[in-house]
């Protein structure tokens, strides 16, 4: 890792985004870095666009992330992960679920639904990492922990002892939920 490690997360209003973003910067926090989040909600609450943008490192100054300089971008669905590739840099990674949550004008046949997302991610990042992250939720015991899924994947990619993200995850999230969250970060580490 340079000084300063860029993830964008990127997905549609519910999905968790904000969550999954304090759970990075818990994590990053106990690896000893100075981090800075922001988030950008968009009309979330109609199932809009949200992006929370995470960097920690040595000395971090600002939250916002340039076009072109997201280390990694983690997209809790496929339509928000293409349009977020150019944040990404040449040499990034992008963590993507391979579900489609319709946009409001492609429900009301306004605007049709690309057919190809996942090959146009492809033909950039041809190491991009799309699976099914909403069936691994699911096995866990609820859809909702589809964010968690995500993080178990990204958490393969920063080399931090295993506890400090699940120590996050407890500090997040309801008592109640911790369990359920744990068993889906460990599914998407598999």
């Amino acid at each position: 890792m340079t000084n300063c490690c860029n993830i964008i997360i990127t997905g549609v209003g519910g999905q968790g985004t904000v969550l999954a973003g304090r759970i990075i910067s818990l994590a990053a926090e106990a690896a000893g870095y100075d981090v800075k989040v922001s988030e950008v909600h968009g009309m979330s609450q109609r199932g809009g666009s949200v992006i929370t943008q995470v960097r920690f490192g040595d000395s971090v100054a600002a939250p916002i992330i340039a076009f072109g300089k997201a280390d990694i971008v983690l997209a809790f669905e496929k339509l928000e992960a293409l349009r977020i590739l150019p944040y990404l840099t040449k040499d990034g990674k992008i963590i993507v679920n391979n579900r489609a949550l319709l946009p409001m004008p492609v429900i009301t046949g306004v605007m049709k639904y690309p057919d190809d997302i996942e090959q146009q991610i492809l033909s950039v990042y041809d190491d991009a990492e799309i699976f099914d992250a909403l069936a691994l939720a699911e096995e866990a015991g609820n859809a909702k922990s589809l964010n968690i899924v995500l993080l178990g994947r990204l958490s393969k990619l920063l080399d931090w002892p295993q506890n400090y993200w699940t120590d996050a995850i407890a500090k997040a999230v309801k008592p109640r939920f911790i369990e359920l969250n744990l068993k889906a970060f460990a599914l998407g580490r598999e």
